[in-house]
């Protein structure tokens, strides 16, 4: 039998020979707009994105190089946003990169060896696959973070990145160093099943969960593992913020699931209480600490700090419940709350560089003053996203919030209940710094009267993303639906 099924592999293949292909065609590129470098990664992500959507449309789950990696229905759902988000982020990126000297190969290739790392992290079914992919995609962001080299606030946020980012590393590195030493196994279906046995050692697995829960902590960037988000999406070009923020949460959303639901979910009780103070304690500290921010990058940044938290509640419940519903119920909440919010700040930061311009960032909340006087259109984009980040019906954030609170009070459980009461308070809280965003649109007058210069490329984006997040809060039931059937057939094998 082979056992290495290259066909399971196909959209990283194509991946990886796009990414080299694209590197080695920069070279030849003369065209100060890299014209066909950016065309030709485009097209490449519009590949694997079909490849991922295919395999999904198949609905099997296949094994490949020695079980070692695992090919699911949620795997591909998710590689086909992450290629989707990569894609609208250089879309954007494009023309604001362009008029600071940054629109060069490194921003492309280093972009599509970012992805291949989440890819192969979304089809990670051992330990040691799910390091590579968190390595690949790692140093390719510090990489960009640091491309501005004559900015000091992007080396200071290099620098940052790498350094809290290798401490994370070593700390998941050595968890799941743990987590063999105590079940024998680097294969996540075998360490399930050890564990299943009872035949183990207790305190060596706990302690591995430990530091486990602590590095995928850091990779979604919750409390109290959060030190690096504010200064990394401030100092960064916000087109590397961008990259930052969308896809690589799917990817933390991924192994999250990999590691404590199919490897560690027969000792979910004690990596649930874990969640459970990591989501109190995001929720709490990112929205209070939001409100003070006159930082726009850095208030979205706190922002990203509680919606994680939002993320993590997700994931609660259903270790409580014994029936399957329970379990789809939670995890297809989270899971379509991460990918809505990902659609949300795609757009939140589009907004930021479409009206920045060259010697000007657009990256203070005053800057937003009078938006609608001098372009009504796009203050009422912004101002759709801004209700959704803050869960205002009819956007799609309302229903992504309710979907998540609604997992944890069918539960039944009495603290979860509380839990849920906790979360629409904070909710309710983070409200106030959204809303300050649009009174300042509308109400406040313009600091400048300068027009509003950008790419009828990125209009058109900018306007269908804006569409995008109203119309799924209208009309959710396909994605969730969607959601729903992914997460049913990954967790059903």
């Amino acid at each position: 039998m082979n056992t290495m099924n290259w066909l399971a592999v196909c959209p990283e293949i194509v991946l990886l020979c796009a990414a080299l292909l694209v590197t080695m065609v920069d070279l030849l590129v003369t065209d100060p707009q890299r014209k066909p470098t950016y065309y030709l990664t485009q097209a490449s992500l519009a590949l694997v994105a079909g490849l991922q959507l295919w395999h999904f449309n198949e609905g099997a789950t296949v094994y490949a190089m020695q079980r070692m990696v695992v090919a699911d229905p949620m795997g591909h759902l998710l590689g086909f946003f992450a290629a989707a988000a990569t894609m609208v982020t250089l879309a954007y990126a494009r023309p604001y990169a362009a008029s600071r000297d940054l629109l060069k190969g490194e921003l492309f290739s280093l972009s599509m060896f970012s992805l291949l790392g989440i890819f192969v992290m979304l089809s990670a079914n051992n330990f040691l696959v799910v390091y590579l992919g968190l390595e690949l995609m790692s140093l390719s962001l510090y990489a960009l973070t640091a491309m501005r080299r004559d900015s000091l606030n992007a080396t200071e946020a290099a620098m940052k990145y790498f350094v809290l980012g290798a401490l994370a590393s070593g700390f998941l590195l050595y968890g799941l160093s743990m987590m063999y030493g105590a079940t024998g196994s680097l294969d996540i279906g075998k360490v399930f099943n050890a564990i299943g046995t009872g035949q183990i050692n207790k305190a060596v697995l706990v302690f591995g969960i430990v530091f486990v829960v602590a590095g995928l902590a850091f990779k979604l960037g919750v409390v109290p593992f959060h030190m690096w988000v504010p200064d990394v999406y401030q100092g960064a070009p916000t087109a590397v913020t961008l990259l930052i923020a969308g896809a690589p949460k799917l990817a933390a959303f991924a192994i999250t699931i990999r590691l404590l639901v199919e490897g560690m979910s027969g000792v979910a009780e004690h990596w649930q209480q874990m969640l459970i103070v990591l989501s109190l304690g995001s929720m709490a500290l990112g929205n209070l600490a939001a409100i003070a921010q006159s930082n726009l990058k850095r208030m979205l940044a706190y922002s990203t700090i509680a919606q994680m938290g939002f993320v993590l509640l997700g994931l609660i419940p259903t270790v409580v419940a014994s029936n399957t519903y329970s379990a789809a119920n939670g995890y297809s909440s989270a899971m379509f709350y991460l990918i809505t919010y990902m659609f949300t700040t795609l757009g939140t930061f589009g907004v930021i560089m479409f009206l920045s311009r060259p010697g000007f960032e657009s990256e203070h909340i005053d800057d937003l003053k009078g938006l609608s006087q001098r372009s009504p259109w796009y203050a009422g984009v912004m101002a759709i996203l801004m209700f959704s980040l803050a869960g205002i019906p009819p956007t799609v954030g309302f229903y992504g919030k309710f979907s998540v609170l609604q997992a944890l009070v069918s539960t039944n459980v009495q603290g979860l209940i509380w839990l849920a009461g906790a979360a629409v308070v904070f909710s309710l809280v983070g409200a106030f710094y959204y809303l300050r965003v649009v009174k300042v649109m509308y109400f406040d007058a313009p600091l400048e009267t300068a027009a509003i210069h950008a790419s009828s490329e990125v209009r058109v984006i900018l306007s269908m993303n804006g569409a995008a997040v109203l119309l799924l809060g209208l009309l959710p039931g396909g994605l969730m639906a969607l959601c729903v059937q992914a997460i049913v057939k990954t967790l059903s094998t």
